[in-house]
C-alpha cells in the first residue's frame, strides 16, 4: 500500500468518525431528541461517569511512557482538565454535578455499584489499550475528540429543549469541552500526522481510532439493551 500524505491520513481518520462515531447510535438519537424517560437519562449519566472518571487514569498511564517534555506537559494538562487542579473543578467533578442534578445519589454513582457490565468492560478495554499499545496508537485513539464538538452542541441543545429536568447548570460539564477538545485535537492530530511515517503506522492509527469508536458504541449498546429495549438490566446493575 502507498504511504498516505498527512492530508490523506487526516481525511481517512475523519471518515472513520463520519461512519462510526456514536452520535449515530440509536440511543443518542433518542437522548438528543428528548425521547428518553428521566430514569433512562439517569442510567446514561451513571454509566458514563465511569468513562469520565477513567480518562485521567488512562492519560496518567500514558504520561509515564512519554519520551519528551512537550508530550508530558500536554498530557499533564489533559489530566488536570479532568481531575481539576485543586482550585477549580475538573471534568470528573462537573460530571458529578450532572448526576446530582438528575437526582442520583453521589456516593452511589462514585461507588460504581450500579454499573452495567458492558460499560465496565468497554471502559477497561480503553484503559488497557492505552497502557499496552504504542504511544502513537494511544495518541491516535484520542482523536474521537475531532468529532466531539458536534455531539456536544447537539446534546446540550436537544436536552435543554427536550427535558424539563435538566438545566444549563446541570449540563455545565460540556461547556469547557468545546474549547478543550479542539486544543487536544490540534496537538494529537499533528503528532499522528508527523509520526505515522510508514503505511504500517498509518494503518495502526486508523485501527486505533476505529477501536475507540467501537468501544464508545458498545457502551451505548449496553445502555440501550438494558434500559430501552428490551429493558432488562443485568443482576447488580442500577434499576429505576
Amino acid at each position: 500500500m502507498t504511504l498516505l500524505s498527512p492530508e490523506e491520513l487526516e481525511a481517512e481518520l475523519r471518515a472513520i468518525g463520519a461512519e462510526r462515531y456514536h452520535i449515530l447510535h440509536p440511543f443518542h438519537r433518542l437522548l438528543h431528541t428528548g425521547k428518553l424517560t428521566k430514569p433512562q437519562v439517569q442510567a446514561w449519566a451513571l454509566n458514563r461517569y465511569y468513562y469520565q472518571a477513567s480518562i485521567p487514569a488512562k492519560d496518567a498511564s500514558l504520561l509515564a511512557r512519554l519520551p519528551t517534555t512537550d508530550l508530558r506537559r500536554e498530557w499533564r494538562r489533559r489530566i488536570e482538565d479532568h481531575d481539576g487542579d485543586g482550585s477549580k473543578p475538573g471534568g470528573v467533578e462537573r460530571w458529578l454535578v450532572l448526576t446530582d442534578g438528575l437526582g442520583l445519589d453521589r456516593d452511589y454513582v462514585v461507588s460504581l455499584q450500579g454499573l452495567l457490565p458492558g460499560t465496565r468492560y468497554a471502559v477497561d478495554a480503553y484503559v488497557h489499550f492505552v497502557r499496552e499499545k504504542s504511544v502513537l496508537e494511544a495518541i491516535a485513539s484520542s482523536l474521537t475528540e475531532m468529532f466531539s464538538p458536534n455531539i456536544i452542541q447537539e446534546r446540550v441543545a436537544g436536552m435543554l429543549r427536550g427535558y424539563d429536568f435538566v438545566s444549563e447548570a446541570t449540563l455545565a460539564y460540556f461547556t469547557p469541552r468545546l474549547t478543550q477538545a479542539p486544543q487536544d485535537v490540534d496537538f494529537a492530530l499533528g503528532y499522528v500526522k508527523r509520526h505515522a511515517d510508514t503505511r504500517e503506522k498509518q494503518e495502526l492509527c486508523l485501527a486505533a481510532l476505529r477501536f475507540k469508536c467501537d468501544l464508545l458504541w458498545a457502551q451505548l449498546d449496553a445502555l440501550h439493551f438494558a434500559y430501552v429495549a428490551p429493558a432488562l438490566p443485568p443482576p447488580g446493575a442500577w434499576r429505576p
